[in-house]
């Protein structure tokens, strides 16, 4: 591996925990002594730095506030490393991961989030082969001197994502997370096998890091279901304080051919909502020209998310939003890939 150097970031959650031998209980370890803790990374010529959020945060209190201090710090130490990690819990993790790669534009590095199903302090933790892969992957550099995958990925349980194409899949089992609709980046094994025609690379690599920091949260997801009435979807569509909606809809980009539905989403449109259809499903895409209900959504003024998950929608959305006042102009962005969030 060529010599390089990489920020340990920890925000929070299991991976960073370890147990008191005082009284058997769980508590954050210091990350400052992280090549004690793990010393399998003396092994790599890689110089280590951490960083450690006061307070930490429980991933089920992320807020966008953390996703702008998160580009800011790397913003800050951006010329110097070559490659970040961020430890984060696994709940929102793929929030996280998509929302910042909307957020870190013109990157040119890995940022690498991980974490774990359990702590790093016991016996059979995944903490640790997380850990010093996604260190690996950080510091991986091509034949040209160039990051390997200079882009803000998942790394767990063997399997590099995309992180905007990456959900949260299972509450237990160590392959926690899937992305359905693209194959992973890298895998390792014996070696760290990369799926080089598939990672994005910048287009100028001395391009300069720009970071969003402005983010417009109001966006409401309203997932369709059977039973729904029209008081409560009128409530989440229509609210006068929401912008954007993401409709969860069922297969293919479908829901209810009822009136009364079809009438809310008309008059949201009405309202000037940016209304965005994305499949209830694992994988797949929605496409509204299949089926008649999804064509009736489309001719009442509702965008295709075609196969982008629910997480990189949100997140996708807040940086568009943030950018601009104009929902014209967000609705022409939101169909297009802008870093890898859904198939071309």
């Amino acid at each position: 591996m060529n010599h390089a150097s990489i920020l340990i970031i920890y925000t929070g959650g299991t991976i960073g925990m370890k147990e008191d031998p005082m009284d058997g209980t769980l508590k954050p370890f210091d990350f400052s002594q992280i090549m004690a803790e793990v010393p399998e990374l003396n092994k790599f010529a890689v110089r280590i730095d951490s960083y450690t959020f006061d307070p930490l945060i429980d991933s089920s209190d992320v807020e966008p506030s953390l996703w702008i201090a998160l580009a800011q710090l790397i913003s800050e130490r951006y010329e110097d490393y070559d490659g970040f990690v961020i430890l984060h819990g696994t709940d929102t993790m793929a929030y996280s991961a998509s929302t910042l790669s909307f957020m870190l534009e013109g990157l040119t590095k890995p940022v690498v989030f991980t974490g774990s199903q359990l702590p790093i302090g016991v016996p059979r933790t995944d903490g640790k082969e997380n850990l010093i892969s996604a260190v690996e992957i950080a510091a991986a550099k091509d034949e040209t001197g160039h990051a390997s995958v200079p882009e803000v990925c998942i790394f767990f349980d063997s399997k590099l994502l995309r992180g905007n194409r990456s959900t949260k899949y299972s509450a237990e089992a160590f392959n926690a997370f899937a992305s359905p609709n693209c194959p992973p980046l890298a895998e390792a094994g014996i070696n760290i096998r990369y799926n080089t025609d598939l990672i994005r690379k910048p287009i100028y690599w001395d391009a300069q890091l720009r970071v969003q920091t402005h983010l417009d949260t109001r966006v409401a997801i309203l997932k369709v279901h059977p039973g729904m009435t029209p008081q409560v979807m009128r409530s989440v569509v229509c609210d006068p304080l929401t912008r954007a909606v993401i409709l969860e809809t069922y297969g293919s980009g479908n829901a209810l051919s009822k009136d009364w539905f079809v009438d809310i989403i008309r008059e949201a449109n009405d309202m000037g909502k940016i209304l965005l259809n994305v499949t209830q499903c694992k994988s797949g895409t929605v496409n509204m020209n299949l089926y008649a209900t999804g064509a009736t959504l489309k001719n009442a003024g509702v965008l295709s998310g075609m196969d982008i998950t629910t997480e990189a929608a949100l997140g996708k959305l807040f940086c568009l939003m943030g950018r601009s006042e104009d929902n014209t102009r967000v609705k022409a962005l939101l169909e297009k890939d802008l870093c890898g969030e859904i198939s071309k």
